[in-house]
């Protein structure tokens, strides 16, 4: 914990904890407000927050969790690369090497210091992930060799030095992006947040004094550390494993890729040991350690033991709850990279680690836990050039499907785990871009994992590309199907699909990442995301819930009597108790 401080009465510590949770809200409204790609704009894939001057996160907007977590890495990172060495009021620095902290290259970290009557108080600082900067390809990429594929490095980059802009900074990042106005007016959009931040936080110092503010968010922080630290108390120490497999790299097809997790449990915390995991990929497809991989594990074990709708008291989001987690991932594995291995396409590895912990974490955490979720992510990159030679450039995120839970069904269509990102309207799509989306709905080719609480349903998205142009797609669990727990049944595995609207052509089955594939006027991806697993014997379920979802189209009549054990009227849309009861009973001793 850290150095006692003088405590604050419980009616001021709150005010200081309201005013700044309030900052990192403004500053991530400001910025997915005032930019111009939608990736920001609208599915808000950013994070903002502010931190004193030892890096320690004292507030977080409520975005993407991969985002705020992983600012105190990039921070670390700038110490260590900052141009002129030294901080100077009213700087601004742009970071986003992933051997340097950042979580990986399309994250773009903006930062600035905070200065109170001439002296270095804390940081104001956002990330966004950016539709392009210059990469192999457009949006996102997955199969090259090295970090430098990846599109302009920056590190420790300052835009601004002493409130003086660096144009010629500014010309090099304009003149290497496929879609530079978008580029470079999102960043202004990020700078303005963070300003945001360092007025808003200055006024509060100036209206409580600075020895007040940071002794309140050192409280902060360490009420956070104790209230994690209880919760792991009440967990039985010992080591708690599940593991599982990636598809592939994105390159070398059939060749899975395994991931072993090892929870320990010390006392009043936890290790996450990642030993045994795939070594590295010659791909794309590994995950930096300090800004993605350590990040993955804190959001894992806030959303077990600190989530808001089931705890009895609010925990700040804040350094503390960081503090007890520590992370072990060998060097020269898929969560630990050497430099200059490349390591920008490294979410779906995040999403199935933190799936794997929630698994392991299963005999101790009943009522806790759900079951096996889509744990991936379809972020797909779009991109053409247009008739004036300029790019088109669209990156999106499809949603998934969570597993059953302990007193609920699982979420349909949602992004899961590790990413809170939101959807586009489709309308936005149909203005800005030459794309028109043919199909946006609930899967209806497979069903859901069978359960007391069945698992989420997946989405089906179907994208038509009106010009020639290039997709790369990231996605995973193709292979691997979200497991059922405690008697519940697995869900189902997602899969992608490429056909041509205008002709006969035969419909392509593609790998869950694919990287810069050329395709033709007309052409579609479809993308079907997993579904979940189900929660608890089927066999318990409420038969009215049963017959809602055949009545849906969410369950077929003939799984309601073979894996629920429930018969229904469907001409009159009731359920038969009787004959439900001795089904039941028939399918318990069969089984």
């Amino acid at each position: 914990m850290t150095k006692e401080n003088k405590t604050i009465d419980p009616i001021t510590l709150q005010v200081i904890r309201g005013a700044i949770e309030t900052i990192a809200e403004e500053m991530a409204h400001v910025l997915f407000r005032m930019s111009f790609s939608s990736i920001i704009r609208e599915s808000e894939d950013l994070g903002a927050g502010l931190f004193d001057k030892n890096f320690n996160t004292l507030c977080e907007s409520e975005s993407t969790p991969m985002h705020i977590g992983s600012i105190p890495g990039y921070l670390h990172g700038i110490e260590e690369t900052l141009d002129d060495g030294e901080w100077y009021e009213d700087d601004v620095v742009v970071h986003n090497h992933p051997y340097f902290g950042a979580s990986h290259t399309p994250d773009l970290a903006i930062v600035i210091p905070i200065f109170y009557e001439g002296e270095l108080v804390g940081y104001s600082g956002n990330t966004a992930h950016h539709i392009d900067i210059g990469a192999a390809t457009p949006g996102l990429i997955i199969d090259v060799h090295d970090v430098y594929a990846e599109g302009m490095l920056f590190a420790g980059t300052k835009l601004y030095r002493k409130g003086k802009r660096n144009d010629t900074m500014w010309n090099f990042i304009h003149n290497n992006s496929r879609a530079a106005r978008q580029l470079v007016d999102d960043i202004e959009a990020q700078i303005a947040s963070a300003r945001l931040g360092v007025k808003r936080f200055v006024e509060l110092l100036d209206r409580y004094g600075k020895e007040l503010v940071f002794n309140a968010c050192n409280q902060l922080m360490d009420y956070s550390e104790k209230m994690l630290r209880q919760r792991i108390e009440a967990i039985p120490d010992g080591e708690y494993r599940a593991e599982g497999w990636l598809d592939d790299d994105g390159r070398n097809r059939g060749q899975t890729l395994p991931v072993k997790v090892c929870v320990r449990v010390i006392h009043d915390r936890i290790e996450v040991d990642l030993t045994g995991s795939s070594p590295q990929t010659p791909t794309a497809y590994n995950v930096p350690f300090e800004g993605s991989t350590k990040v993955a594990a804190f959001a894992a074990f806030r959303k077990l033991l600190l989530d808001t709708a089931t705890s009895d008291t609010r925990v700040p989001s804040n350094q503390g709850s960081f503090r007890p987690i520590s992370v072990i991932a060998p060097e020269g594995s898929i969560f630990n990279p050497i430099a200059p291995t490349s390591a920008e396409a490294r979410f779906t590895q995040c999403n199935m680690m933190i799936d794997l912990i929630i698994k392991a974490m299963a005999p101790v955490l009943p009522d806790e836990i759900i079951a096996g979720s889509s744990a991936s992510i379809s972020f797909a990159s779009y991109a053409g050039v247009r008739p004036d030679g300029e790019y088109w450039v669209f990156l999106e995120v499809n949603e998934g499907a969570y597993g059953g839970r302990p007193q609920s069904d699982g979420p349909d269509s949602i992004d899961n785990l590790m990413a809170n990102t939101r959807n586009n309207p489709l309308e936005d799509l149909a203005m800005h871009i030459p794309m028109i989306c043919e199909r946006y709905e609930l899967r209806d080719d497979v069903l859901p994992g069978a359960g007391k609480h069945r698992g989420g349903i997946g989405v089906v998205k179907s994208q038509r590309i009106l010009t020639d142009g290039i997709i790369t797609h990231e996605s995973e669990r193709h292979t691997n199907v979200p497991w059922g727990i405690f008697g519940g049944k697995e869900g189902a595995a997602g899969k992608c699909e490429i056909y041509n609207a205008a002709s006969n052509a035969p419909t392509r089955e593609m790998h869950s990442k694919f990287h810069g594939l050329e395709v033709k006027k007309d052409d579609v991806m479809a993308y079907y995301s997993p579904c979940g697993g189900g929660y608890g014997s089927p066999l318990e379920r409420d038969p009215q819930k049963v017959l809602d979802d055949v009545l849906d189209g969410f369950c077929s009549a003939e799984q309601a009597h073979e894996v629920y054990g429930v018969v229904l009227d469907l001409e009159a849309e009731t359920v038969a108790l009787d004959a439900t009861s001795r089904r039941r009973e028939e399918l318990e001793k069969a089984g």
